[in-house]
């Protein structure tokens, strides 16, 4: 996840406070001054931080706590709603309706990422059901419509542009009239970027704003600058109306956090975040879930409105009967690993999980890990229908692992792994035999039903070791519960805990 590092810092204090004997004055300074010192290091304004430490000292007054209070739960509680503070600008943004014709206009500096994420906010939608179109009346800068030309072919959403046309204003309304007709409901236009700000980068957004008088206007802006985003963000809503701000390149260096509470300052909401090169490596940017997975309490709803994505609803109950069955064979495993390449990237996925630390999936292991569920899925692609839909591994016997590695071009050792992993899972599965399927037969309602003791039968040895073994595995639980106490997730999870 994006600030893996400042989120990982801010979490450890916690641990460290939550593991004291006594909370007491020390206790609380110390791990403020950790807080402190991590967001310092990510480029967060140094007032903002100095205030944050104000405000939590004044509402967790050690001394006024009656001793039934749970010291630990009220700490967590005023650093999760300070966090929100310096990130919350405070108002909502424009947000498009289905059906009904909206122009997005973006602006932003050269080389921010403006063009791939125009691509990439049009992909977002398109998934949602939207129908999305790009216009690219960058006439600036050489390759610009070529950019958004393959971008737009290769997530196959409409563009125009034009080689010959110099007048950005003019591209922008034939392509903006073109896409109405074509009954379009987003329709999306990249302008043209400088290397800073000049006013007549300024002049020319000011005329394409005029002529195609877009609905919202996003301005794209690099997180690599910190702190000075204030001022960019300021200077560009002085001659824009800048509805809603998108920070880009989160994954790439520790300035993420300044960048995003300083555009909070300038009271622009910031919509989404870039956190990396590829088309869905693009995050919707809420600020209490995005605390909370910072401070690793996960984003369970998130996480479940994923699982409705990739698994639609009417599959559900299918898909829960078979895991309370216990069978598993290699067509639920095919099917399970469409699901986790369909989620997006591993590490967003995990940071929604509570207690998973997006540092527990380094960067290069994720692609790794992608890599490999291909493979076996071509492997799979190379099965017969008997293979596939049965559950007795003793069916694979040396000729057929040859004929499936010559198929999928593999090798017999790689076929061999990777029914290892089969029987892995195999077993994982075997152990939610008996799983109370809830009368809804959905997944939200399943997870009311998991209790620890289920849970530490599914993780893998190493990963509940991660999360203290059994005793971390049920303040985990817990966790989820003061998750949902803290973002109102309408009782997902019950938890609790006694005072000090």
């Amino acid at each position: 996840m994006v600030l893996a590092e400042l989120g990982g810092s801010i979490a450890r204090a916690l641990q460290l406070m939550s593991n004291a004997t006594v909370i007491d004055e020390k206790v609380l300074n110390d791990c403020l001054n950790d807080i402190t010192r991590a967001l310092l290091q990510s480029d967060v304004q140094f007032k903002l931080v100095r205030d944050m430490q104000t405000n939590i000292k004044n509402i967790v007054n050690l001394d006024d706590l009656a001793a039934g209070h749970n010291k630990r739960r009220i700490i967590q509680q005023a650093v999760f709603n300070e966090l929100c503070k310096i990130l919350d600008p405070g108002k909502p943004s424009f947000t498009p309706k289905k059906g009904k014709t909206s122009v997005v206009m973006f602006v932003g500096l050269q080389g921010s990422g403006k063009t791939t994420t125009c691509t990439k906010y049009a992909y977002y939608h398109q998934k949602k059901g939207w129908k999305p179109a790009l216009v690219c009346a960058d006439t600036f800068r050489a390759g610009a419509f070529d950019q958004l030309k393959q971008n737009a072919t290769k997530a196959k959403i409409p563009f125009y542009g034009s080689y010959m046309e110099s007048d950005p204003v003019k591209i922008a309304v034939e392509g903006v009239e073109r896409f109405k007709k074509e009954n379009c409901d987003l329709i999306i236009v990249d302008t043209s970027g400088r290397h800073k700000q000049e006013a007549s980068l300024f002049e020319e957004m000011r005329q394409v704003s005029e002529a195609t008088k877009p609905d919202l206007v996003i301005f794209v802006m690099d997180s690599s600058i910190g702190q000075a985003a204030f001022d960019q963000a300021q200077a560009f809503k002085q001659s824009v109306a800048v509805g809603a701000v998108i920070v880009t390149k989160m994954d790439g260096h520790a300035k993420g956090g300044g960048a995003l509470s300083a555009v909070a300052a300038t009271k622009s909401p910031v919509i989404f975040i870039g956190t990396g090169e590829h088309m869905d490596e693009f995050e919707v940017f809420d600020v209490k879930p995005f605390v909370s997975r910072l401070l690793g309490m996960g984003d369970w709803s998130g996480f479940m409105d994923k699982i409705h994505e990739v698994v639609p609803m009417d599959q559900q109950p299918e898909l829960l009967q078979k895991l309370s069955e216990g069978n598993f064979t290699l067509r639920i495993m095919y099917e399970q690993f469409q699901n986790i390449l369909k989620m997006g990237p591993i590490s967003q996925v995990f940071s929604m999980l509570p207690g998973f630390s997006a540092e527990l999936m380094p960067k290069g292991r994720e692609k790794e890990s992608q890599a490999k569920i291909k493979r076996y899925m071509t492997m799979m692609d190379s099965m017969t229908n008997e293979e596939l839909d049965s559950s007795n591994p003793k069916l694979m016997n040396e000729s057929r692992m040859m004929r499936i590695a010559r198929g999928a071009g593999r090798q017999i050792r790689e076929v061999m792994e990777m029914l290892e992993e089969y029987k892995r899972l195999a077993k994982i599965w075997s152990k939610m035999k008996g799983l109370k399927i809830p009368k809804k037969g959905d997944m939200s309602a399943l997870s009311r039903n998991m209790n620890a003791q289920h849970m530490s039968k599914v993780l893998p040895p190493q990963m509940l070791k991660q999360i203290g073994g059994m005793g971390g595995l049920q303040n985990l639980m817990k966790q989820m519960g003061s998750a949902k106490d803290m973002m109102g997730m309408g009782g997902m999870f019950g938890g609790g805990g006694g005072g000090d």
